[in-house]
């Protein structure tokens, strides 16, 4: 991402939840400094919460160097239950050429300054016809935040790529929910995904069951201990025992938090900044892109064993002699889920 900031030449808009100040930030924020002061536009769109954490200093910084930066849904003491919609979303735009997705945040926690291990998150860069829609998505969401209107018109290169692979961005959260329960109904060979956090609907919970029973590899790459809300991990684990008994896999990954939000069905797959939980759902503003290709699903699907490799699997029988505390840290938090939502 900061290659491609560097290469910029015309415009560069950049959109994510988590924008932190420290070295990550500090190498971002010279990168689009720069940018902006060489005569590219730069337009930031952050969510006002997730950087509460972007010093004032580091602000001005930018503003100082003529980018221009909006903030989403601005907290308020008045504005009370409205305060829980955020943009989640993770999108760079860059010349309307290229554009990366994901789910990682401009922080520290992704490429730590100190000797200790980054999260484990999944980008994907893309090119091609679909990038009218990912700058469709920025405009509307620039537009509701700043005030001020912005359209896009995508160079001709962008338009008329002749693109190798399928695909499609679902910016709508009940239409990321929609594709990957309608895809993992529709599965023949495999169904698997890695969330941060598992709160699904019931809807998706049936569709993996089935997918199962009818011969499909089901697998849920979850986090392990090591995880940024363990209170959602301990609500997600109450389905454990059912998806289990009905011959769903389930791996906790081990070595360090996974933040990666992907789902692979066969060939298909969608990655982005939507985690397939109620919460996410409910009240944030989420994008992914879906990929329909035999190519890139290998690489996908190569991704995955390698993190299952370094995960533990569960089984059920195993699973029912977990001891009382941790059925109550289920128990509990699944209460304080249900009520959240």
């Amino acid at each position: 991402m900061l290659e491609c900031i560097s290469a910029a030449r015309r415009s560069i808009e950049l959109e994510f939840y988590l924008f932190e100040s420290g070295s990550v930030a500090d190498r971002f924020i010279g990168a689009l400094a720069t940018a902006s002061r060489r005569g590219v536009t730069v337009k930031m769109l952050l969510d006002d919460f997730g950087s509460l954490e972007l010093s004032t200093r580091d602000r001005q910084q930018l503003i100082d160097a003529g980018v221009e930066l909006a903030f989403y849904n601005r907290l308020g003491f008045s504005r009370w239950l409205h305060n829980l919609f955020r943009d989640h979303r993770k999108l760079l735009l860059v010349d309307g050429e290229q554009a990366f997705v994901g789910g990682a945040g401009i922080t520290d926690a992704f490429d730590p300054p100190r000797p200790e291990l980054p999260w484990r998150e999944t980008m994907i860069r893309i090119d091609g016809p679909v990038l009218g829609d990912w700058q469709r998505l920025f405009a509307e969401a620039w537009t509701r935040s700043a005030g001020r209107m912005l359209t896009f018109e995508a160079p001709a290169t962008a338009l008329g790529a002749a693109g190798q692979m399928r695909g499609r961005v679902t910016g709508a959260n009940a239409e990321i929910k929609r594709s990957v329960v309608a895809r993992a109904r529709r599965a023949r060979k495999r169904v698997w995904i890695a969330t941060a956090y598992f709160v699904p609907s019931w809807k998706l919970l049936r569709a993996l069951r089935r997918a199962a029973a009818r011969g499909a590899d089901v697998r849920l790459l979850l986090p392990g201990p090591l995880t940024d809300h363990p209170g959602v991990r301990h609500a997600g684990r109450r389905f454990y025992a059912r998806l289990l008994r009905n011959k769903v896999r389930i791996f906790e990954f081990q070595p360090r938090v996974i933040h990666a939000k992907t789902a692979l069905c066969d060939d298909w797959v969608s990655i982005g900044s939507s985690n397939l939980d109620r919460w996410n759902l409910r009240w944030n503003l989420e994008a992914n892109q879906e990929v329909e290709d035999r190519e890139f699903a290998a690489q996908v699907r190569a991704m995955f064993e390698a993190d299952c490799r370094e995960s533990v699997e569960l089984h059920h029988a195993s699973w029912e002699q977990r001891p009382w505390h941790v059925r109550l840290r289920e128990r509990v938090w699944g209460i304080v889920a249900r009520w959240l939502t």
